[in-house]
Order: C-alpha cells, then structure tokens, then sequence
C-alpha cells in the first residue's frame, strides 16, 4: 500500500497543484478552470445523463473495433509467421500502412460508412490491428522450432500444432501489441469523434468548449483518461494472470 501510494502521490500533486494555479490567478481561470469546479461539473454531467450516454456510445465502439482487430489481427500475424506466401504479400502492406497517421483515416471511413457507429469502428479496427498483428508475428516468428518439428513428426495436424505450439510463444508478443492497440483505440475514438460525431466523448468534449462550459469540458477529457487508465491497469492484470504458466 505504502509503494502505491508513493507511486502516485504525483497524481495528487498536480491535483493540488492545478487547484492552486487557478485559485490564486497563476493561470486563467477560463484556460484552466479550478479542478474543484471540474469535479462539480462532472458530478452534474452524470445526473444530468450526458457523461453516461455518450459514454456507453463511445466504450461500445472502442470495444466492437478493437475486439475485432484482435480477432482479425491476432490469426493474421501468426498465419504470416507459418505461410510464406501471405507472409510475401502482406508484410510490405503492413510495412506501408504502421507508419501512416491513422487519424488520416478518418474521412475514408466517412466516406465509407457515414457518420455512424460503423466509421468509428472501422476506424479503431483499421488502427488497432496492425500493432496487433505485428505482435502475433514477431511472436509466432520466435516459436521453439524444435517444437514444432517434434509436433510435425508427431502427426499434429496444422491447426493443432498452430494452437498448441505457436500461440503459446506468440502470447507474449501479442499481449504486448494488444496492449499498445487499447491505447490507440482511445485516441482513435475521441479523435474521430471530435471531427464527424453526434455522440460520444470527443463530441461532447467538442460540444462543450465551443459552448464555453469549460468545467464541463475537463470533466470530460479527465473521464477519458481516467477510463484509459484503469483499462491499461486491468489489461495488465489480465496479462499477468495469462503468462503464469511461463513462471
């Protein structure tokens, strides 16, 4: 308890340290509203509903994109890793698409599919899936290959051999891309919620500064990082608990 407390004790800093700037005029109040006034204003978007219903809108799409960029993601690399061919014709679109803002994406999807969930998803899924996909394949590159030669010549089958002797190797790396793309959904989805959106987080973080709620406006980017955060704490709970059998 005392190590976590220590560990954040900067968290609490800033805090009153944020209090403080704006109480005694060191920064402007209307480009930093004292976080006291933030906390009321969050209290009131939550009784109001508004935090609450943009917030299930945007945790829905942030989940479905980033659930499918794991599915699709995760099968990829490990196929490019075993098959030559694929590995061929679909490392150098990787190569080509990881260093690309994927925010640029945005109109595509548009484009594609509206205003709707659907760009949004596709957005994240589109963002999310090549860290993931780049994990499964470093991670199923590095398998034991003495374990797989032993389970060829033991007769396992391909889909055997790929579930019981690459995923275990590629688990690691592909915990670790996984957990990168659960960032980079959070980005994606405010991102593109804040340009083509009529709900969600970042159209409420829009909404509010072009009204001038400010309060209200913090309240909300605070909510998202604080989501953002417990998220990559429980996911690295969840990794721990996945890589026990390594230990």
């Amino acid at each position: 308890m005392m190590r976590s407390a220590v560990r954040y004790l900067p968290l609490l800093l800033l805090a009153v340290a944020w209090e403080l700037a704006a109480r005694l005029n060191i920064i402007s109040s209307l480009a930093l509203p004292p976080l006291s006034s933030v906390a009321t204003a969050w209290v009131d978007l939550i009784k109001d509903g508004e935090l609450i219903d943009n917030g299930g809108a945007s945790l829905y799409r942030a989940f479905m994109g980033l659930l499918l960029a794991v599915i699709v993601g995760g099968g990829l690399g490990m196929a490019m890793a075993r098959v030559r061919l694929l590995d061929v014709f679909i490392n150098p679109l990787v190569e080509l698409f990881y260093p690309l803002p994927k925010s640029a994406l945005i109109p595509v999807t548009v484009l594609w599919l509206g205003f709707g969930d659907g760009s949004k998803i596709l957005l994240i899924f589109l963002g999310c899936m090549i860290p993931v996909t780049i994990g499964a394949y470093n991670g199923a590159r590095g398998s034991d290959h003495a374990l797989v030669w032993s389970a060829r010549s033991m007769g396992a089958s391909p889909i055997r051999m790929m579930w019981d002797v690459v995923m275990p190797s590629a688990l690691p790396e592909l915990l670790n891309g996984i957990r990168t793309a659960l960032a980079l959904a959070f980005i994606l989805l405010v991102s593109s919620e804040l340009i083509v959106s009529q709900k969600g987080f970042g159209y409420l973080i829009g909404y509010l500064g072009s009204t001038g709620s400010y309060e209200g406006m913090y309240a909300v980017v605070l909510t998202v990082a604080f989501l953002g955060f417990a998220a990559d704490r429980i996911y690295q709970l969840l990794m721990q608990w996945l890589l026990r059998w390594r230990e």
